[in-house]
């Protein structure tokens, strides 16, 4: 049952932070959201930026889980991250969201924070490096992945789909070429 109260507690946490903005955040904002005491919060997180952490743990464990699928035997890893470089649900889309929107008042995260966050962005580039062989090519591909995801984080329009397939094919011949 404690996890179910951690998770309606980081769930409350991205709602707010998605909805209002880092300054909405308060212990007692969370809890009522929550639908917990404050201290139930405390039980589960002594302080904001505890709960912070906590959001940017779940982060962390989802984007664990893409990095193992990304390297199952058989899977190409630039089409797996091209692929997936749209949120695939709302509630992917609002977790991002909500820790980048923790970001811009980066002095509630910590610097293990930072730093579990820089080597979440970082697995990215090293797999797509590893699995390319080329660090530029393989630059090129993830700043792809990337501006496509942040576009769909700021409610930007999807590119054209037939551009984007074109966009797609080049980085795939480019790849089959620095992988022969």
């Amino acid at each position: 049952m404690a996890t179910d109260t951690r998770d309606r507690i980081l769930d409350a946490l991205q709602d707010i932070l998605v909805a209002k903005g880092a300054g909405a955040v308060t212990l007692e904002s969370v809890a009522a959201t929550a639908g917990v005491s404050k201290g139930g919060l405390l039980y589960h997180f002594r302080s904001k930026q505890a709960m912070l952490h906590g959001l940017v743990g779940r982060l962390a464990e989802e984007a664990a889980a893409e990095f193992a699928h990304a390297q199952e035997a058989g899977t190409d890893v630039v089409e797996y991250f091209l692929e997936t470089s749209f949120p695939q649900s709302d509630k992917e889309l609002a977790l991002y969201w909500s820790v980048f929107a923790a970001l811009r008042g980066a002095d509630e995260l910590g610097e293990e924070d930072a730093a579990l966050l820089a080597g979440v962005f970082g697995q990215w580039s090293k797999l797509l490096t590893d699995y390319i062989g080329d660090p530029v090519l393989a630059e090129q591909v993830r700043l792809v992945g990337d501006g496509l995801y942040l576009s769909a984080l700021a409610g930007l329009p999807r590119p054209d789909p037939e551009l984007l397939r074109g966009v797609f094919q080049r980085l795939r011949d480019q790849v089959a070429q620095a992988r022969s």
